[in-house]
């Protein structure tokens, strides 16, 4: 299973950002479990990012398709906006579900779907659970930073911080769901979540940004412990705080806002 979150930033001109976020465990009936498992997708050429959680195997496998299909112009056109992108994503999969083998899935699963059509952003999430099949919400937007969709087995532990969060100095900031994400993945009792974060977002402009985590003095990509030195500073790092990091020293950049946790002593 999996906790995985989503959330809008805003700023004094509205809606500036949004993200996905995810842990990295995958785990099966017999007690093992592997915490490599990527969980959040970013399209190459259109500003659209995807999550999962639930049932593993088909969104792993139809994610990738899905998005190879829309780079190559092959699912939507550039000029498609973000509910007709929408749209052209529900459809494909689940046109590729109709023949999925169902024997052994888990009881369900669901996809987030974050884009933006010239500087408007848009989310929406699909699942399917066996009893009750296909179901789909566009997300209501905030007048102020917040969350979006909270999925997965650790959803309960994650609402549960999460008042605390909001009644701490950063309420109504980016920051402070990321950091009620990290406190709740680092402490959780559940057993199914685990792993390092996933983090990837979309801005008023550019495409998806996918992101380095630096956190317990280790450093992640996407699921993936990072050890090499070479090329570490080609992406943008993260820090548990949210902070701008070099990959390199893991320190937060010179000049980078500080972006301290209240809400943990």
């Amino acid at each position: 299973m999996t906790l995985l979150i989503s959330w809008l930033g805003v700023d004094s001109r509205g809606p500036s950002s949004i993200y996905i976020a995810s842990d990295s465990r995958i785990s099966w009936q017999n007690g093992r479990r592997w915490d490599y498992s990527r969980k959040v997708f970013g399209f190459n050429n259109s500003p659209d990012i995807l999550g999962y959680c639930g049932d593993v195997l088909f969104p792993t496998l139809v994610l990738p398709q899905v998005i190879d299909l829309a780079d190559r112009g092959l699912l939507f056109s550039q000029n498609s906006t973000s509910k007709e992108k929408f749209e052209e994503i529900k459809k494909k999969i689940v046109e590729l579900f109709k023949t999925y083998p169902r024997e052994n899935m888990e009881e369900s699963f669901s996809i987030v779907h974050a884009s933006r059509d010239n500087k408007r952003f848009f989310a929406h999430i699909i699942g399917w659970d066996k009893t009750n099949g296909w179901k789909g919400e566009e997300a209501k937007f905030s007048a102020h930073s917040d969350k979006l969709f909270v999925l997965g087995s650790g959803k309960s532990e994650f609402l549960n911080k999460y008042q605390k969060y909001w009644e701490c100095d950063n309420k109504n900031t980016s920051r402070a769901v990321f950091h009620c994400f990290c406190d709740t993945l680092f402490n959780i009792k559940n057993d199914y979540c685990g792993g390092v974060p996933q983090l990837i977002g979309l801005y008023r402009i550019e495409n998806a940004r996918f992101y380095g985590i630096i956190a317990n003095n280790k450093r992640s990509f996407l699921g993936m412990d990072v050890d090499k030195v070479q090329g570490l500073n080609s992406i943008e790092w993260r820090n548990e705080l949210f902070e701008r990091c070099d990959g390199i020293i893991g320190k937060r950049l010179k000049g980078a806002q500080r972006q301290p946790n209240p809400c943990v002593s």
